[in-house]
């Protein structure tokens, strides 16, 4: 197998290509390519992971002697593909998540529980963005322990929980930490340490009841003007009006397949990532013209059958909730409406406060949205606010003080 930078980086340059890379990814590659083979030259000529993990850590640009976010980008990814092609002698395209899902643990005891969580819920069959959120908020507190010198479940106690909490507090919001807690709690379960349970109980963290946030009838038009005027183009405008006219959460819009589209019916049948529910929705005409003006002039030729791929080699699904959110937000500051916080949770609340103002049904309004317990659409009736101010009670009259 070849085994010098300039053997394995002409291979790498020729699967780029095959794969339809832009010339200018293509040229950042070969650049971070010439860079290694002057490392590597120095350090003995021949390419070893041993070499390429030295050369990933060099994050300082010797230009302005600070910490570059391009530069370990760029030599991260390169060693990531030269690694994975002397381990398996092909060349990995494929993205990355983002993330990492946060520190891990490094003692025998909790690398072992952290394990053993992660196949527990595997079995339950909890959705992919459950299982990070669980296991993300686990770990975080088994490295927390071994920070404080604590390398068994049974040396910790109650309070290590409470301290855990309030170690959050520093980057989470008030707000934020009921759903920290929320994620937390399955964990505590699964240990079988009730106590543990119960300081999570004592954290006192409450949920916040705020009214959810909308889209107004103004920005609304524009941003459907934006998406039916050709101002976005049709991919960008069909994932933001899927949202906005069913309410499909980021995962399911993500995981969307072209088998799963009825063009004749105009609907399109999934089974949602995080209950596990069918469900079977109507497609709007506007929606599914952009639809159907992505998938036959616009949608990039691949493999993957997924709906919504990638604008630039690879061309493979989008990644995550940030690919949607990013996807979203550019739509919205197209169609001049800057002063919202773009996102599928924002259009989700606005198509339940839109069916709600139609006096539908709150049980089709669960239905559409795809709720498990019906009792989780009460919380958008406080966006009816015309039907809200029908309950307010007239002062009554009467002598003043």
């Amino acid at each position: 197998m070849d085994t010098t930078v300039k053997q394995i980086g002409a291979v790498v340059i020729g699967e780029l290509r095959a794969a339809g890379y832009l010339d200018s990814t293509i040229g950042q590659y070969e650049k971070t390519i010439r860079a290694l083979a002057v490392f590597v030259e120095e350090h003995g000529g021949v390419y070893t992971p041993a070499s390429g993990a030295v050369f990933a850590s060099m994050t300082i640009s010797p230009r302005t002697g600070r910490f570059s976010a391009q530069r370990r980008f760029d030599y991260r990814r390169l060693v990531g593909v030269f690694d994975g092609y002397l381990a398996t002698g092909r060349v990995d395209l494929s993205t990355r998540k983002r993330g990492g899902g946060g520190r891990r643990p490094v003692s025998g005891e909790f690398t072992a529980l952290d394990a053993a969580w992660e196949a527990d819920m595997d079995e339950r069959g909890l959705a992919p963005a459950t299982r990070d959120a669980y296991g993300r908020v686990a770990r975080g507190y088994l490295t927390f322990l071994e920070s404080r010198g604590t390398y068994a479940l049974d040396d910790a106690d109650g309070a290590s929980v409470l301290a855990f909490l309030e170690s959050l507090s520093d980057r989470w919001a008030t707000s934020s930490l009921f759903w920290v807690v929320s994620n937390f709690r399955p964990f505590l379960t699964f240990t079988g340490r009730a106590d543990l349970v119960e300081a999570a109980g004592l954290a006192g963290v409450k949920r916040s009841h705020r009214i959810l946030p909308v889209l107004s009838d103004d920005d609304q038009a524009r941003v459907v003007y934006a998406c039916s005027s050709g101002m976005v183009n049709a991919r960008d405008a069909a994932i933001t009006l899927l949202a906005l006219t069913t309410g499909l959460r980021a995962c399911d819009i993500i995981g969307l397949q072209l088998a799963q589209i009825d063009w004749r019916a105009q609907t399109l049948g999934i089974i949602q990532q995080k209950t596990h529910n069918p469900l079977t929705l109507p497609l709007p005409a506007l929606v599914t013209t952009k639809l159907a003006d992505y998938v036959l002039h616009e949608r990039p030729g691949s493999g993957d059958d997924h709906v919504f791929l990638r604008s630039k080699a690879p061309h493979t699904r989008l990644a995550d909730h940030a690919s949607i959110y990013r996807v979203i937000a550019e739509v919205f500051r197209r169609a001049g409406v800057t002063d919202v916080n773009a996102g599928t949770r924002l259009l989700r609340h606005s198509a339940a406060s839109r069916l709600l103002r139609a006096a539908v049904p709150l049980p089709t309004i669960s239905a559409v949205l795809g709720h498990a317990d019906p009792e989780s659409t009460n919380l958008y009736l406080s966006v009816d606010e015309a039907r809200l101010l029908e309950c307010v009670l007239p002062v009554p009259g009467g002598a003043r003080s």
